[in-house]
This record gives structure tokens, C-alpha cells and sequence, in this order.
């Protein structure tokens, strides 16, 4: 017995408890917070966008999702035309009726719409100037007058100016025959006009210089559409149809070029001008006047080409 218990005095059992400890979170649990709120302010802003996008643009984005390629070969609103990165939100965040093209009034598009055409109207003009320009210069004989000659851009269209000069007039003193240089220059002028729809007006001018038999007789308004004629019978020489030419008209001395001086050559002009659509139905609507005088710049311009002296002849 003493020996089994020599024994277990020296058997020493160690009993160790183990403490459970509960996992450190950290900050895991934000992170993931933080992501849900986001998608949360994504899904109510879209719906905001959705609920300010007119039916039009909703179309639109359907398409795209429905066929992306198609949609952005072909163009439309799911293409990227809008300057606005929000199209359709308008300005501000605090607008909820938008303010893209579908919900303009009619006035507005009607205004878009006029400023538009305004502007591709402007381009054809601008194209034609150039080629009424390199046809002058291409031409040695026409391009000898190329300082009595004003190529511009008015609202009405393009106007071809040519102006008299002292030294070398137009047409015969006091008559409406035209010089030879003038009738290579018109039909030059006539040969490029040909090539484009628009419709052509021509009017006359003379200076201040009364004839002696007084307005009763033969005068400056008789005298300007003589002329204003003769061009236009020119301008059909050169190869223009002659259905192209929808008015000529004589203004005698009523809309001087130089008002300063009533008699200065530069009064004496035949103005051309190739009326863009906008022009033609106005005047096919209400009949109006579309030579609204020259400006100044204009007039500015062509002074200096002038000699001093004064003429007396028309």
C-alpha cells in the first residue's frame, strides 16, 4: 500500500482551463456600410434623372440598351449629342422639369430652327464668294477690274457690287452700253451663277447728276433700269438661265454708295445679288425690298479704290 501511494503523491495532473475570446471586427463592418449607402444615392439619383428625362430621351436610352452598336453608329440622343453631361436635368439640381430640346416651347425651336438654316444658308454663301473670287482672278480681263468689284455677304444673300470708276466707267456716257471689259466681267459673274438654285436680283444706280430735260423727261430712274437691264442681258450672254433672274430694278441716285458726295463715280453701280432661300420667300410672301442700301463698311471699303477727281459724266 505504501508503495501505490509513493505513487500517486508523485503522479501531478495539471488541469488548464482555456478562455474563449470573441473575434476583433475591426472596421470591416463600415467599409461595407459605406458601400450600401452609395448604391443607395446611385439608385435615387438615377430614379431623380429618370423622373426628369422627357418620354423622348426615355425612348431613346431604350434603344440603346436594347442595341448600343446600332444606336451609336447611327447617332441619337444615347449617342453623345448633348453638351450637358445630365441631358435632360437642366443647369441645376434644383430644376425638375429639365430643360433639353424635346421640352422647349414652339416659339424657342421655331428660333432654333431660323438660326440654324441661318447659319447653313451663310455657308453656301461663303462657299459661292470663293468661287465668284477665283473665277475673277482666273479671268485676266475680269480680274483688271478687281478693285471696282465688292464680293459680300448680307443677309440676303451674296452681293456683287461693281462700281464706275473715273478713268474707267462701265458703260457709255450718259447710256446704258455696256463697255467691253464690264461684258467679260458679267459674263464671267453669269457662267459661275449658273451653277447654283438661287435666284438673282439685279438693280442700277447712278449719281446725283440731274439730266438736263428734268425728271419729266428721261432721267436717272430711266437711265439706272437701262442699265440694270443691259447687265442682266449679259449675265444670260455669259451662260446664266435666264429664269434665274427674278428682278431688275433701277434705284437711280436714291441709295448712294458715297452720300457725301452725290456725284463721286462710286455712285454709279450695278449690284447683284444671289438671293439664299430665306430672302426668296420673303419677297415671294410679301413682294418687300431686299436692297437694303449699302453699309458703311461696305462704302469704307471702297472709297479708297476712288480716284479723286469728280466725275460728270453718268
Amino acid at each position: 500500500m505504501a508503495s501505490i501511494s509513493e505513487k500517486a503523491k508523485s503522479t501531478i495532473v495539471i488541469k488548464r482551463i482555456k478562455k474563449a475570446h470573441h473575434a476583433h471586427h475591426g472596421g470591416a463592418w463600415k467599409i461595407a456600410y459605406a458601400d450600401f449607402v452609395t448604391a443607395m444615392m446611385a439608385f435615387f439619383l438615377l430614379m431623380w434623372l429618370l423622373g426628369s428625362t422627357t418620354k423622348g430621351d426615355l425612348k431613346g436610352i431604350a434603344e440603346y440598351f436594347q442595341s448600343p452598336l446600332q444606336v451609336a453608329m447611327m447617332g441619337g440622343s444615347g449617342a453623345g449629342e448633348s453638351n450637358s453631361v445630365i441631358q435632360g436635368g437642366g443647369p441645376s439640381l434644383s430644376e425638375t422639369t429639365g430643360t433639353g430640346r424635346k421640352n422647349e416651347s414652339d416659339a424657342e425651336k421655331k428660333r432654333r430652327e431660323r438660326a440654324l438654316r441661318a447659319k447653313k444658308e451663310r455657308e453656301a454663301m461663303e462657299a459661292l464668294k470663293q468661287r465668284v473670287d477665283a473665277a475673277i482672278l482666273a479671268n485676266p480681263k475680269a480680274a483688271e477690274l478687281r478693285h471696282q468689284i465688292k464680293v459680300e455677304i448680307t443677309p440676303d444673300g451674296l452681293r456683287v457690287q461693281i462700281v464706275d470708276d473715273f478713268k474707267r466707267p462701265m458703260f457709255a456716257l450718259g447710256g446704258a452700253q455696256v463697255q467691253p471689259y464690264l461684258r467679260e466681267l458679267l459674263h464671267e459673274i453669269g457662267r459661275v451663277l449658273n451653277g447654283v438654285n438661287n435666284k438673282v436680283a439685279l438693280s442700277g444706280h447712278t449719281d446725283g447728276a440731274p439730266y438736263a430735260g428734268g425728271e419729266r423727261g428721261y432721267s436717272n430712274w430711266e437711265l439706272s433700269a437701262d442699265r440694270a437691264n443691259a447687265s442682266r442681258r449679259e449675265l444670260i450672254a455669259g451662260g446664266m438661265a435666264s429664269e434665274k433672274i427674278v428682278r431688275v430694278v433701277g434705284l437711280a441716285d436714291s441709295s448712294l454708295l458715297n452720300k457725301e458726295d452725290a456725284r463721286d463715280p462710286l455712285n454709279r453701280r450695278i449690284s447683284i445679288i444671289v438671293m439664299n432661300k430665306i430672302a426668296e420667300e420673303r419677297m415671294n410672301q410679301a413682294g418687300g425690298e431686299i436692297e437694303a442700301g449699302t453699309t458703311d463698311e461696305v462704302r469704307d471699303s471702297l472709297l479708297p479704290a476712288a480716284t479723286a477727281e469728280t466725275a460728270s459724266s453718268r
